[in-house]
């Protein structure tokens, strides 16, 4: 009887369990260019995103690709979008409060603290949040839109389909944000990361390379990040 209960206990504990994928980053070679252009990417797409807290079907397909150097990491999007909304807007604008794009959060250690947020839309337009507290725990909401990647590069470009997007972060400018544990990788080395699509398109839908098997709401629960390995 005491070994059934233990099992059972075992069992619910586990099943609690936040999981997370792991993703591989390829180290590339390449020249990449940041122009929206993807007809030179050479590494796989991963996808397609889900609905971010219920793992459902998206309505339009996106998917993501990562690389990286010793100096960079790169990230491109193939979006599928039928009915773009979207304009131009000056840098650091709310566009995750009113256009279709993609986003990118990074917690290298997943702490929930000091994270990167960085959005682009179709037009190119971009922001970079540091998102330095979500939880009580470390003083409730705090983030810091003034945040700057020196070096961040990000163009999209609309097609006959939707848009493609193209992201360049200097590993350099991540080193020097205060507590957040970024630090130069090398292969082996594993980050908490997810990416992200907001569609207000015909159907408003928040999509997620990897959902959320708490289903909670809202894409700030970095302790349900994916895990991204940097690899040959």
């Amino acid at each position: 009887m005491k070994f059934r209960l233990l099992f059972s206990f075992a069992l619910f504990i586990s099943s609690i369990t936040i999981y997370s994928q792991t993703f591989e980053i390829h180290k590339t070679s390449e020249k990449i260019n940041i122009d929206g252009d993807l007809t030179d990417w050479k590494t796989p797409f991963l996808g397609p995103f889900v609905i971010h807290n219920s793992g459902e079907k998206a309505v339009q397909n996106t998917m993501v690709s990562l690389s990286w150097n010793d100096q960079n990491l790169y990230i491109a999007y193939k979006v599928i979008d039928n009915n773009i909304i979207g304009s131009n807007q000056k840098k650091d604008s709310k566009i995750y409060e009113t256009d279709d794009l993609v986003e990118i959060f990074i917690d290298p250690d997943g702490d929930g603290k000091n994270y990167l947020e960085i959005g682009v839309n179709a037009f190119s337009t971009n922001y970079d949040i540091l998102v330095k507290c979500i939880s009580p725990e470390c003083g409730g909401w705090k983030t810091a839109m003034d945040f700057n990647i020196a070096g961040l590069e990000a163009v999209s470009k609309i097609n006959f389909e939707g848009f493609d997007t193209e992201i360049k972060i200097p590993f350099s400018s991540l080193e020097k944000i205060k507590s957040g544990n970024f630090s130069k990788p090398k292969i082996g080395t594993k980050w908490k990361a997810n990416a992200f699509k907001i569609d207000y398109g015909n159907t408003t839908q928040y999509l997620a390379l990897q959902d959320y098997k708490s289903l909670n709401f809202g894409f700030h629960q970095p302790q349900e990040f994916a895990v991204f390995e940097f690899v040959e």
